[in-house]
């Protein structure tokens, strides 16, 4: 690892003191999750490998509504 400075505002400071207290861990290792976090939803790959995952999710749901009919409802009463 490499050590790197950054500056933050007092209320980011505050923020991060806050959550290391409350979350037991170091500030450095919640700006290294955060900074990962932010580079993987950045990432062409990442993005895609969530899309794939998420594909057919509403699918086979019988808690959903039939999208066909509340069309034709709604072009029925807008006519």
């Amino acid at each position: 690892m490499r050590r790197t400075q950054i500056y933050l505002s007092e209320a980011e400071r505050q923020g991060l003191l806050a959550l290391a207290q409350r979350s037991g861990r170091s500030q450095s290792a919640l700006i290294r999750e955060a900074i990962d976090a932010f580079l993987e939803q950045h990432q062409p790959q990442g993005r895609l490998a969530r899309l794939r995952q998420a594909r057919g999710l509403w699918a086979h749901r019988d808690d959903l509504p039939d999208w066909r009919e509340l069309r034709q409802e709604l072009d029925r009463a807008c006519s």
